[in-house]
């Protein structure tokens, strides 16, 4: 496995930087203090938490007084990457392009492309666009590379644990995703507080030359799911002028966690109605 030498004080200083800025986004209070507990005590281990997760991988940590799942799985991408797609989240830094050149054989470029022509996020929404077709359409790609694409994917989420976000009933490694109806009223919820200012704003890096706060953030528990929930600020919601119709809702439960997307349908049976991207049939059912 390939680490990233981060030392547990490097380590406990993600932990606490999670913890201030779900303190300012008014997070839960006992999201807060779990991450602020896992800093503490991993700052006054006496063995390296890196050399834990490679020798014997996450599942250690787990057994260690404050630690769970969530935080275990948080750790592990931030050791073995330097980075943490959480606290990206939170500072409004997230780019799709960076997930993407973690594939070998997608540049800058290529990454680009991917982002602004699919509107995906996730190496699990790669693979469903290379699975359907799609992945083919976006330039630069053909044949040839969507076949190395699927080859490289299939390895490096099976390492993670394949999550597959479009794939409608799928059960997460044991834990089903949240259910359409929960995600719509997720993101009423989300709408009707961002129209009202009722939510924490944020400065988003990418598309803000102004370092302008202006995307809101949500954090809400529900059924014992931590979502976090902001209006879409890639180049193609921008293009279109939806960056205030599409909702992008992040959800983790026990250190599983993945994302979708939920817009206001253009065509179709479900015109005008909120839709979750990749689980239309189910919507449907919702307004039968």
């Amino acid at each position: 496995m390939n680490t990233f030498s981060a030392s547990n004080e490097e380590i406990a200083s993600v932990l606490n930087k999670i913890a201030n800025l779900l303190e300012t986004q008014d997070a839960s209070r006992f999201r807060i203090l779990a991450y602020r507990k896992a800093a503490g005590y991993i700052y006054n281990m006496d063995e390296s938490v890196s050399e834990i997760i490679k020798k014997k991988g996450k599942e250690e940590l787990v057994s260690h007084p404050n630690i769970g799942e969530s935080i275990a799985s948080l750790i592990t991408e931030y050791v073995k990457s330097g980075t943490s797609s959480l606290l990206q989240r939170l500072q409004g830094e997230v780019s799709p392009e960076s997930v993407f050149k973690q594939v070998p054989g997608i540049g800058e470029d290529l990454a680009g492309n991917i982002a602004e022509e699919l509107d995906i996020h996730s190496l699990e929404e790669l693979e469903t666009a290379a699975h359907d077709g799609r992945l083919e359409k976006v330039s630069g790609f053909g044949k040839r590379r969507v076949e190395n694409v699927k080859a490289i994917l299939a390895g490096m989420l099976s390492q993670a644990g394949r999550r597959r976000l479009a794939k409608t009933e799928s059960d997460r490694e044991g834990i089903n995703p949240p259910t359409v109806p929960t995600l719509l009223e997720i993101d009423e919820e989300y709408r009707q507080k961002a129209e009202k200012g009722a939510l924490k704003k944020i400065a988003p890096k990418r598309f803000n030359p102004n370092n302008k706060a202006w995307l809101t953030i949500m954090h809400e528990e529900w059924d014992g799911w931590n979502f976090t929930v902001l209006y879409s600020n890639t180049a193609l919601a921008h293009d279109l002028g939806r960056t205030h119709d599409w909702v992008v809702i992040y959800f983790e439960k026990n250190g599983k966690e993945g994302q979708y997307t939920v817009v206001t349908e253009t065509m179709g049976d479900l015109e005008g109605k909120r839709v979750v991207r990749g689980r239309e049939d189910a919507c449907r059912e919702y307004y039968q």
